[in-house]
């Protein structure tokens, strides 16, 4: 693993996503890195088995590029209890890359084609839970896999152990559109949680949607808007289908997004994607 010899401050002003977000005396960084290569998420297809040998077998090289994140600006990462990720991650620490742990727990590994959501309501949540207590990890936000499972009675009762622990919480759903509507209909206690982490972008893959166009955007937006929580943009470069100038030009005409998160799979491509953010 490459040393770490300097760490820029970045100088991030009137920049799209470089601020912090405040909220409830905690902080947390606009702009989070994503976990989905570092773990070879099966979504990216043939890729999956290439990130699986280059990145996910070799921690090493997983810290090299959280390093480069962090020179490039990024002071968050989404992580999920996973042994190699969190090996990759501690490395990077133990060289000087303070970023705050934006947590997902209760992940498993499910077929996204055909998941068993009772299977993964299963998960030991509660463990993910305080082996993420030990980092600095102002929020916690519950997995996909046990969110549309619809199982309101568990996901409350995991956000319900998160505020226990005096962080932020949230949820995370695959299915922007059909959750959504559940939230409105009040199919859980809203007071419960703060941060709602979607998959959004104009070609809308991984959504629930045929199409993202002008008035189905504003129509969402309204949803939106009424639950009264903050917004986390997931899965912006559509598994790498959209190029980062496009993925950014459509977040920044869209007003309802608070942070965003993406993936990388190499130190290139983190320069390379934090140069387009930084001229918006």
């Amino acid at each position: 693993m490459e040393q770490l010899l300097l760490l820029k401050e970045n100088k991030w002003e009137d920049i799209i996503f470089s601020k912090d977000f405040k909220f409830k005396n905690h902080s947390i960084p606009e702009t989070i890195l994503g976990h989905a290569p570092f773990i070879a998420e099966p979504y990216f297809g043939h890729r999956s088995r290439i990130y699986q040998l280059d990145l996910y077998s070799q921690p090493d090289k997983i810290a090299d590029i959280i390093i480069q994140a962090y020179d490039e600006g990024i002071r968050a990462i989404n992580l999920v209890n996973d042994e190699n990720l969190i090996k990759g991650f501690d490395l990077a620490c133990d060289v000087g890359c303070n970023m705050k742990v934006i947590a997902t727990v209760g992940k498993s590994n499910m077929d996204y084609m055909a998941p068993n959501y009772e299977i993964a309501g299963e998960v030991d949540w509660d463990k993910d839970i305080e082996f993420f207590s030990n980092y600095d990890c102002p929020l916690m936000l519950v997995d996909e896999f046990i969110v549309d499972g619809y199982n309101w009675s568990l996901t409350s009762k995991i956000l319900g152990e998160i505020n226990d622990v005096g962080v932020l919480s949230g949820i995370i759903t695959a299915f922007p559109y059909k959750t959504t509507d559940k939230l409105i209909n009040n199919c859980i206690d809203m007071d419960l949680f703060d941060f709602y982490m979607i998959p959004i972008n104009s070609f809308a893959y991984m959504m629930d949607i045929p199409s993202f166009l002008k008035n189905q955007r504003e129509e969402f937006r309204e949803k939106l808007l009424s639950l009264n929580k903050k917004i986390i943009a997931c899965r912006i470069f559509a598994a790498g289908i959209l190029m980062p100038d496009e993925a950014f030009a459509f977040l920044n005409n869209l007003d309802f997004i608070d942070l965003i998160t993406f993936g990388v799979a190499s130190k290139n491509e983190i320069i390379k994607d934090m140069g387009v953010l930084k001229r918006f």
